[in-house]
Parts: C-alpha cells; sequence; structure tokens
C-alpha cells in the first residue's frame, strides 16, 4: 500500500473547494457523471481508432444509493485508470485528465464528445462527502487500483481486486448532507443536470409490460371475456435521453420529432410551440441547438430563463444572458456549445469574442428563419403575427442588425386585418397619406373600439389605419420614424383627421372671428382646465362637432417612460388633451346661439360627454350617470 500526499499548489484545496469554487453542493453529481461520461467517450474513441483491445460494447453509467452505509455510489464501465494514472490525474490537481487526451488525440478526437476541461471536477465530491474512495481497473492489462481519501491532503492507494473494466467512486457522505442519500433528491439532479447525457445513466430498476408477452382472453360459460394481466419484467431504470433531437441532423427529423421534443423539455407546458429553429453550425464555432416560439402575450415581463445551456449536453445552466441576444430570451430550447468559455465551475460565463460571435449567429439564423416562414407560407406568417410580434418587435429595437433584415418579414397589421411589409405599406399610402410638406403619415389605432370614431374619420377620407397594440410600439415607431426616410406615425385621435395629414386647402370657418373668441370664453368657464386645452378648428360641417384627442408626441413619450425610455419625468405627468372643437358644426353654431346660459351649459357638457365616450374616456360613476341623463331624454 503506498501513502502520499496529493500534489496541490496550496496546503488544504479542499476548504477552497467547499467555500470558493463551487457555489452550489448540488453539482458534485454533475461533474462526477460528466467525468463517467468523459472515460466511456474515450474508451469508445480509443477502440474505434485500434488504441484499446477493450470491447465497448454498450457500456452505461450507474448511480446506486446505499442508504445505511451513507454511500453514494456513481459506476462507470469505461477507460478505468492504472494506479500511476490515479497518481497522475487524481492527486495532482493541476493536470486536466480530459485537457490532455484531447491534446494528444485532437484530430481524431474532435468530435468524441469529451466534456471535461477542469481537473478539479473530481474534488467537488468532497463538498458533500468527508471520505471519497475510488476503485479502478484499466481498460489494458495494469491490475486495478483502490484510492482513499479522507478529505486531507493525506490519500492512500493499494491494489483492488475488481476484475471488471471501469471507476467506481465511492461518496461516503458528510453529515449535514444527507438529503444526497435520497432516491427523490438524487433523481431530481439527475434529471436536471444529466437528462441528455450522451451515455444512458442506470438508476435503480423498474416494472415494464414484457414487450413479449401477448396477454390471453378467455370466455366463461356465460360468454363473459376475461384477459389475464399483462406480464412485468424488470428493467434498468435509464432517466436520460442520450440522443436528444439537437444532436440529430435537421434532415432526419420530422415536425412531430421537434414537437415531442419540445414535450420532453417542458413536461408542464400545455400548448403547442408556433414552430422550431434547428441550430447547426460547426465554424468558426461549434453550436447545436433547437430554439421555439411559444405562443406570446404581450406581457413583457413574462417568464424568461426558459432556455437551456448544455455543454456536450451536460446541463449548464437556465440563464443565457449574453449567448442569446436579450429580445430572444423570451424563447425556449436549448443550446449546446463546447466553445463556451465558463469559469471553473461552470456557473458562470465568462464574456470574450466567442461569445459576441456566437450571439450575432443565433440572431442571423432566427432573422433567416423568419424570412423563410414568411416566404413559404405568408398566410400561416400572419395567423401567427399576434403571438410573435413582441419578439420580433423588440429585436428590431435592440439588435441593429436583426432591425435591418426584419425589413422583409416585419408585419404591419390594419384594423381590416390586412397586413403589410413597410415597404408594402409605403406604396399603399404614398399617394393619398403624404402632407403638404412631402412627408408620408402613417396612421394608426392601439384599440379598435376605443378609437373607432376615429378609424370610420380616417377611412371616410380613404386613409390606411394600422392596428399597432403591443407595449414596447412607441419605442418602434420612434425607431423607423429616425431611420426610414421621410415618414411620421400618428394615432387617429392625436389630433382631427385634417391636422393629422395637412393638405393645401384649407377649410373656412363659418365663424367670425368676434363669435370664435365668444365660443372659446364661453368653453374655458364650462370645460375643466386641469383636464383639456380648448382647439377651435375650422373642420367639414359633417365632421363631429366635439373631438378629443391625445397630443402625438406627448402620449408616445409617456408611453415610452412607463416601458422604459422617453423623456425623464414624461411617465409621472397627467394626462392631458385636447378638445377640438369644430366651429363649422350647426350644434356649435347653436350653442353660441343659445339665449340661456343653463342650455349653452348644458348643451357643452353632453357633447363633451358623447366626445369622452367615443375615446374611452367615461367609465364607471360618470358612465353609469350619462347612461341614466341619456334614458330620461329619450323618454
Amino acid at each position: 500500500m503506498a501513502k502520499g500526499s496529493i500534489n496541490v499548489s496550496v496546503e488544504n484545496i479542499f476548504p477552497l473547494i467547499k467555500k470558493f469554487l463551487y457555489s452550489d453542493h448540488e453539482i458534485f453529481l454533475r461533474e462526477l457523471i460528466s467525468n463517467a461520461t468523459d472515460a466511456t467517450l474515450k474508451l469508445k474513441h480509443l477502440a474505434s481508432i485500434g488504441e484499446s483491445k477493450s470491447e465497448y460494447g454498450e457500456p452505461k453509467i450507474e448511480v446506486k444509493i446505499d442508504k445505511e452505509g451513507k454511500k453514494l455510489h456513481i459506476i462507470d464501465q469505461g477507460l478505468g485508470m492504472t494506479a500511476e494514472e490515479v497518481e497522475k490525474y487524481i492527486n495532482q490537481v493541476a493536470f486536466s485528465g480530459a485537457e490532455e487526451f484531447l491534446d494528444k488525440y485532437k484530430d481524431s478526437a474532435k468530435d468524441s464528445g469529451i466534456i471535461g476541461h477542469f481537473g478539479l471536477g473530481f474534488y467537488s465530491a468532497f463538498m458533500v462527502a468527508d471520505k471519497v474512495e475510488i476503485i479502478t481497473k484499466s481498460h489494458t492489462d495494469a491490475p486495478a487500483a483502490h484510492w482513499t481519501c479522507d478529505g486531507s491532503p493525506e490519500f492512500t492507494l493499494e491494489a483492488s481486486d475488481k476484475t471488471d473494466r471501469g471507476t467506481e467512486i465511492i461518496l461516503h457522505i458528510s453529515e449535514g448532507e444527507e438529503e444526497f442519500l435520497e432516491e427523490g433528491r438524487i433523481r431530481e439532479l439527475l434529471t436536471k443536470y444529466n437528462k441528455f447525457m450522451p451515455i444512458p445513466i442506470k438508476f435503480g430498476t423498474k416494472e415494464v409490460n414484457d414487450p413479449d408477452f401477448t396477454p390471453k382472453t378467455t370466455k366463461d360459460e356465460d360468454g363473459k371475456e376475461t384477459t389475464e394481466p399483462h406480464k412485468q419484467i424488470t428493467v434498468d431504470d435509464i432517466i436520460n435521453n442520450p440522443n436528444p433531437a439537437w444532436t440529430k441532423q435537421p434532415a432526419d427529423l420530422e415536425d412531430q420529432d421537434y414537437k415531442n421534443f419540445y414535450r420532453e423539455l417542458y413536461p408542464m407546458q400545455f400548448e403547442e410551440p408556433l414552430f422550431h429553429i434547428h441550430l447547426n453550425v460547426d465554424y468558426p464555432f461549434n453550436l447545436t441547438g433547437i430554439l421555439y416560439f411559444p405562443k406570446m402575450t404581450n406581457d413583457l415581463n413574462m417568464q424568461k430563463d426558459k432556455i437551456q445551456l448544455y455543454q456536450n449536453q451536460v446541463f449548464v445552466t437556465d440563464n443565457v444572458e449574453g449567448i442569446v441576444p436579450e429580445f430572444l430570451t423570451m424563447l425556449r430550447g436549448v443550446i449546446d456549445s463546447p466553445d463556451i468559455p465558463l469559469n471553473v465551475s461552470r456557473s458562470y460565463l465568462q464574456a470574450d469574442g466567442a461569445v459576441k460571435k456566437i450571439s450575432s449567429y443565433i440572431t442571423r439564423k432566427v432573422a433567416d428563419k423568419l424570412k423563410s416562414l414568411f416566404n413559404n407560407n405568408r398566410e400561416d406568417f400572419e395567423k401567427k403575427w399576434d403571438d410573435i410580434k413582441i419578439v420580433i418587435e423588440y429585436g428590431m429595437l435592440s439588435e441593429e442588425k436583426f432591425f435591418e433584415k426584419a425589413d422583409a418579414f416585419a408585419l404591419y397589421p390594419t384594423v381590416d386585418g390586412k397586413y403589410y411589409t413597410f415597404e408594402e405599406l409605403t406604396n399603399a399610402i404614398k399617394a393619398k397619406q403624404t402632407d403638404k410638406d412631402g412627408k408620408m403619415v402613417i396612421l394608426y389605432a392601439s384599440n379598435k373600439d376605443e378609437q373607432h370614431a376615429y378609424i370610420e374619420s380616417a377611412k371616410a377620407k380613404d386613409y390606411e389605419v394600422l392596428l399597432l397594440d403591443s407595449p414596447i410600439v412607441s419605442h418602434l415607431m420612434q425607431k423607423l420614424e429616425t431611420t426610414k426616410e421621410n415618414i411620421s406615425f400618428a394615432r387617429v385621435d392625436a389630433d382631427h383627421i385634417d391636422n393629422l395629414i395637412k393638405k393645401d386647402d384649407t377649410v373656412i370657418s363659418k365663424l367670425s372671428d368676434e363669435e370664435k373668441t365668444q365660443l372659446d370664453e364661453l368653453l374655458k368657464e364650462v370645460v375643466p382646465s386641469e383636464k383639456f386645452m380648448v382647439q377651435l378648428e375650422a373642420m367639414d360641417s359633417n365632421a363631429s362637432p366635439f373631438m378629443i384627442t391625445q397630443p402625438e408626441f406627448m402620449r408616445r413619450m409617456k408611453e415610452m417612460q412607463q416601458t422604459g425610455g422617453g423623456m425623464f419625468g414624461m411617465g409621472n405627468m397627467p394626462e392631458m388633451y385636447n378638445l377640438v372643437v369644430n366651429t363649422n358644426h350647426e350644434l356649435v353654431g347653436e350653442i353660441l346661439n343659445t339665449k340661456t346660459k343653463k342650455k349653452q351649459e348644458r348643451l357643452i357638457n353632453q357633447s363633451l360627454d358623447l366626445a369622452r365616450l367615443s375615446q374611452g374616456l367615461l367609465k364607471g360613476e360618470e358612465l353609469t350617470n350619462f347612461i341614466k341623463r341619456s334614458y330620461e331624454m329619450i323618454k
């Protein structure tokens, strides 16, 4: 038996591992199973190039709990180690076996899927165990070895009678860490971190129906049929899927395969994804994965962190900030890349050039997929627009390259259910919606019901009105106005229609200047000044007598402030509206010519209430009182 000290550059590495290296004790299982997977994949590679005479077979990794003995076993059928290799790889922490292996076989091992980058992974076992044993038998003819360490720099290394190839790690679980002796807890961790590991992982056994058994059906004297119970057999409980969909070629997968994989990732998600994007690149970095567009809502606070990051099929995190562009974090799915630089505990992303390239690639790939979906089946794309627009609009705002590509597929729906691309829209409205200064005015509504009267006024002039109702549309319009030439957006209730798109012809007022002054004074006495700015306008006599508008700039800045952006302090400003009074309407003339002040006030208040009703500003008790008054007048 040999004794010795572990060769580390500090006096005792174990307290450091426990305190600083790994923030979460549970990841010890991920690290040890990653090592077991490495050992198995290394053997597969050596066997394939003729450097190992050992039969690869169909190896698996086994996890066993010995609750009575307070031990946890991780057993693999991989490469195994000789006593000299244990001395080198386990005792000399500075070396990483996986890195040396890759360096030696870098050309042929490129696609062998080796996981480990850090020699320290094994030592995470000491976060939960006060003693660790390794019993290992090399794939060569070398005798088996047995290594034991109690968490101090001292270890023992002796011969073992193990005859089968591979390595068994035995963790003597520490006091206070007994949760890792519970079957439910270990199953939870295996499912979380190792659900898609490339080697089957056995965790106990389970009873299943015997596929080779056909139950017999018999009839009794009365002709009643009885079927014998299905024969049960005991099989290994394999808790992982070693060949998940993202590791396969897109050509080998049907649409149903992608849907089934979505179910595997999100078993509690009942809605089908709208569509998927299969990522598959091997230059200038390795990246595979599948992203899904779920059905979206207009809620910007919807749950993110639904994309899972893997490194060679080992789960790392579901916080993909930095790798996936911010606007795509609302998607779901998997990204797997051996080239994503993580710190030694795999807990944090290390920012570098590769990450930026990966993020740019994902942005481009998503944009290309959206363009392809739009081109291949525009009708279906239009049907899904409301469910995906929030992601696309967010992308147009936050990623310049995505904004440029989005011209090909971003849609602008109208209140009548038509869908335009930006180019189609400008071609459709250019002739009629260009004002006297040569600027094209894009009219839009955010609520078809509340802004119905304003929409109808615009449609009466044969103007097109878009329906833009997402919470970030104010930001998007601002972006479009600054990047596209000679256009502006105006909500239909921002002013009366002739002011929104000013043409050369001006309507002459029926009222004299003196009458206008008299009307202005009268209105200001009755209309509450803290809510409304009175604005007299000469309009078509058929246009509404009173119209409430909210200036585009003020309202938009307020909306932008509420969703982040806009001018500081605008979000807290009280709601202010313009009361546009049509000096050419018959009712306005009647108000002016009515002899009694009381009747004038009543007519003004009734007209104001009607205008507020059409804008959706009459609510609650005010609305109830208005209905009562209207009913009494009808009676």
